[in-house]
């Protein structure tokens, strides 16, 4: 087997070396094809002056890729004990580039990084708190974020519901929250047999890029309320989906033009928005 051209043990050997077998109670599948991860670090170009932070790096895989395409600055953040002796190798191949933080990645203070500009994230999630990291950075305060750009690399069925319109099964409210902050796109799949312990499901990466200023604008506290409602019961319609946020729900719906009697898969983000707006006035 040839030697990665960072002079650094191919990540087999690395795995092989420290004992690191993936746990399942920590939603580790690990990426071992260095072309793989080089394209996922590819996709968050221009790298050589962006400081990036990686949640769950592993044994150092995309990791390797990023510091190889040239980043700047990595901040690597795990939580597996296990895995900090093969990022502290990492670290000393490119002195100065790399810092690796042990802690958890749901509720870190990631703003209290004080990262430079430009900062993005740049991570294959693991699949256990995916969606609930996201949507923490989504949920970023104040907006736009401290992150300019999100490449992240999901379960397919998730990176599908991140993206999804309007009128479609996987449009829910993953997909409001990024499609109101966010403009996003699927950049490409990438199949189960490429990681080890092989998972029964394929993967995607996704790229979320920070609007501006989202319109229409909205507590985002608020619209995690009503997209709960709405999706947590979206066989029903939006009258009987929203009546425990309002008993006026039905007047409130009337009153933005949006059919009490529509569903809500039916609903394009901006009604969303309107109707937190709206229930927040209310109360």
């Amino acid at each position: 087997m040839s030697v990665p051209e960072d002079g650094l043990p191919p990540l087999r050997e690395v795995i092989a070396a420290h004992d690191l077998r993936a746990k399942r109670s920590l939603g580790q599948n690990f990426l071992l094809d260095l072309n793989l991860t080089r394209r996922i670090a590819r996709a968050a170009d221009p790298l050589d002056e962006a400081a990036i932070v990686e949640v769950g790096p592993g044994p150092g895989g995309l990791t390797r890729a990023l510091l190889m395409e040239g980043a700047r600055k990595v901040v690597a953040i795990e939580r597996d004990a296990r895995c900090l002796p093969a990022l502290a190798e990492i670290q000393a191949a490119y002195p100065d580039r790399l810092d690796v933080v042990e802690a958890d990645a749901l509720g870190f203070d990631y703003a209290g990084l004080n990262l430079p500009e430009p900062a993005r994230i740049v991570s294959n999630l693991p699949y256990s708190v995916g969606t609930p990291l996201l949507l923490g950075w989504l949920k970023s305060d104040p907006w736009p974020p401290w992150f300019d750009r999100l490449v992240l690399m999901f379960q397919r069925e998730v990176a599908e519901r991140i993206v999804a319109k309007p009128g479609g099964k996987d449009y829910g409210r993953l997909a409001v929250f990024a499609g109101w902050r966010c403009d996003c796109r699927l950049l490409f799949g990438v199949p189960a047999r490429a990681f080890t312990p092989q998972p029964k499901v394929d993967s995607a990466v996704v790229e979320l890029v920070p609007k501006t200023n989202p319109a229409p604008s909205c507590n985002p506290a608020m619209l995690e309320k009503v997209t709960a409602a709405a999706f947590g019961q979206r066989r029903k319609m939006l009258r009987g989906a929203l009546k425990r946020l309002s008993p006026e729900i039905e007047t409130v719906l009337e009153s933005l033009n949006i059919p009490p009697t529509a569903r809500a898969e039916e609903l394009p983000i901006a009604d969303f928005c309107n109707l937190a707006n709206a229930l927040e006035r209310a109360s």
